[in-house]
């Protein structure tokens, strides 16, 4: 079982404080600016899904993950010999802070006070196929300024995936979902891997983390949820008629299902908003895949964003 429940944020630097709270309010965010950070949240009850902080450069400073239990927090602390401290942004609770092998700061909490959730957009039954449970009525919609739901996974270019994927199975329990594969002169090689939280019966999302073995460590994009096809749709039109910069998309990933839809900031940090996405639970096992599979998709644009 995993000692963490699921990612729960991510932190970046950025060069313009104001420009990203702009960026990230038209993402869909709710956001907040508190000690000097933007504090940005979904329509859960997370305090928190991705922080910002002021600086001459801009950077990714670090994951967060929810702890299953302060037990399980503890136990990590005593594992790697560091500290549980408390944690000073709002919503309190308790923080371990490590370091994984290429780098990157990871960050475990717990106990983070909640806050009320809110209300999710979305509209009224779709016509589908032979189900058209929609009968007499017209399409109708839910608005809201909060289009995003949660943070959904992140993707990572480590210097190492078998070294990475074992510090985080040991550490935080993550299994792999897909693991891609290509065959060297007879040997299989692998390029990396979709991981995903064990929850054991519990059914999580296809993948938490996606370890790409690049050579090197870069953050190459987070995943947010949003309600459905017609949310995402509407706010990609939103983003483009706003001028943002597009990456990649829409389409329809063969890996994890999720339709995607990829923007970049004006730090060139790359976010994806996304829907529909795959869930295993522990019996949903792993499996091996080609990068074919990866980089191809049931409908819209073959490759991967970069």
């Amino acid at each position: 079982m995993s000692v963490i429940r699921d990612i729960l944020y991510v932190r970046f630097k950025v060069t313009d404080l104001q420009q990203q709270r702009q960026f990230l309010e038209d993402f869909g965010f709710a956001v907040e600016e508190a000690n000097g950070l933007l504090l940005a949240r979904g329509t859960d009850a997370s305090r928190y899904i991705y922080i910002a902080e002021q600086a001459d450069t801009a950077e990714f400073v670090s994951v967060g993950f929810q702890a299953s239990s302060a037990a399980d927090l503890q136990a990590l602390a005593v594992r790697d010999s560091c500290l549980v401290e408390d944690n000073d942004l709002p919503g309190g609770g308790k923080i371990v802070r490590l370091t994984d092998p290429s780098g990157f700061q990871v960050e475990v909490v717990h106990g983070i006070e909640a806050v009320p959730a809110l209300m999710v957009p979305g509209r009224n039954a779709l016509n589908a196929g032979e189900h058209r449970p929609r009968l007499g009525e017209r399409v109708t919609y839910i608005e809201s300024d909060v289009i995003v739901k949660r943070l959904g996974h992140t993707v990572l270019f480590v210097n190492d995936f078998r070294e990475t994927f074992a510090w985080y199975h040991e550490r935080l329990g993550l299994i792999i979902s897909d693991e891609i594969v290509i065959d060297k002169d007879g040997e299989e090689q692998t390029m990396g891997a979709f991981t995903r939280c064990n929850r054991g019966e519990e059914y999580v999302d296809h993948h938490t983390l996606f370890f790409i073995h690049a050579g090197k460590a870069e953050f190459n994009h987070a995943a947010f949820e949003v309600a459905d096809w017609d949310v995402l749709m509407k706010s990609h039109f939103e983003l483009k008629k706003a001028g943002y910069e597009h990456a990649f998309g829409v389409g329809k990933h063969l890996l994890g299902s999720q339709v995607f839809d990829y923007w970049k900031d004006q730090n060139g940090f790359m976010l994806e908003h996304f829907t529909d996405g795959d869930l295993f639970n522990e019996a949903s096992g792993s499996h091996k895949g080609t990068p074919k599979d990866l980089l191809g998709s049931h409908w819209g644009p073959d490759g991967v964003p970069g």
